[in-house]
């Protein structure tokens, strides 16, 4: 059964008909002022990929794909869990230059996932992935673009206050960095999440950096695959919610791999066997282009910015029944 919690006297500021209404203005506005930030152009994506070419996320490397056979083909496919791999290499493909970029709309199903007032089985993300220089692949600039999503979400929740002033979000432009070792240092007695929520209670809007790698407790802050963020040049944007009293994940995010640090996490990670598959031989063999990317989550940011309480109020999923009793029992409509 899933999570739920359910905030002391919730009520959403909008209603069914406003709120489909109030999603799709989200998604156009932040859409145009990621575009703008980050100099962004929309691509068409895949929902399913060929799980022989290694281009499937396999996020922490515990969740299962789904799968299913073509007739035509008598091949396997494996639905995505993310673009993280597929985008880097259309850069390339596509014929994109240094400092160009692309976005699109990812839909997975992550059938493992825990469910609860933020994660459903269906994730629904802008994946996005930009070509950079040696000479930009630093953290200077990984804070320059992580404070251009933060600022496209800020302008976006404006515009959307200004068509609906019920909303009463607020949110903090400034962004608080600090890496997952220094969050460890400052809590050592919490769990990486306990970390976040007692970080992002005062300061508000933080970017964590350095995700991945083991950290001084032996225990990495939490777990990405060796195969596309450089753990030390990653992280992940988190906003203060007030309507649950705790930290949200907006985006996961990063300069992604080259060849040095690509073949040292492998190792790290006992994944060698990755080597095999044509995108890692190809960035191995340096052949597709230093980039930096990320997801970040649409049903998330609308739950963020429209003052949900549960993911469900922004997206239509399957739950379980005894979920669904509690949020009809407590005001929380689930599409």
């Amino acid at each position: 059964m899933s999570k739920v919690i359910v905030p002391k006297q919730y009520k959403p500021a909008l209603g069914l008909y406003d709120t489909q209404t109030a999603i799709g203005l989200l998604k156009r506005t932040f859409e145009e002022r990621l575009c703008l930030a980050l100099n962004l152009k929309r691509v068409s994506a895949p929902l399913f990929v060929d799980p022989a070419t290694g281009l499937n996320d396999d996020l922490s490397g515990i969740e299962r794909a789904v799968r299913f056979d073509l007739k035509e083909t008598g091949k396997d496919a494996v639905v995505v869990h993310s673009l993280a791999k597929w985008k880097r290499m259309a850069l390339s493909v596509y014929g994109f230059s240094e400092g160009e970029g692309l976005y699109t709309d990812m839909n997975a199903i992550r059938r493992d996932e825990e469910m609860d007032n933020l994660h459903s089985v269906y994730t629904d993300q802008w994946d996005w992935e930009k070509i950079i220089t040696k000479k930009t692949r630093n953290l200077d600039y990984l804070k320059k673009v992580v404070q251009g999503i933060v600022g496209a979400i800020c302008d976006t929740l404006d515009f959307l206050k200004c068509r609906y002033p019920q909303i009463n979000v607020q949110l903090k432009r400034e962004v608080s960095f600090i890496t997952a070792q220094e969050l460890e240092d400052l809590y050592p007695t919490l769990t990486a999440k306990e970390r976040e929520n007692a970080y992002l209670k005062t300061h508000k809007t933080a970017f964590i950096m350095q995700i991945g790698d083991c950290l001084k407790s032996g225990k990495p802050h939490d777990l990405r695959a060796p195969d596309y963020d450089d753990w030390s040049l990653n992280g992940d944007i988190l906003f203060w919610n007030d309507v649950l009293e705790s930290a949200i994940e907006i985006s996961s995010m990063g300069i992604r791999v080259d060849e040095k640090s690509l073949d040292e996490q492998l190792t790290k990670a006992n994944a060698n066997e990755r080597r095999a598959f044509p995108f890692h031989k190809a960035l191995l063999a340096g052949e597709l282009p230093l980039t930096i990317g990320g997801g970040i989550g649409q049903s998330r940011l609308s739950m963020l910015l429209l003052g949900k309480a549960h993911i469900g109020e922004v997206q239509v999923s399957l739950w379980d029944d005894e979920t669904r009793r509690i949020c009809k029992e407590n005001g929380i409509v689930l599409l």
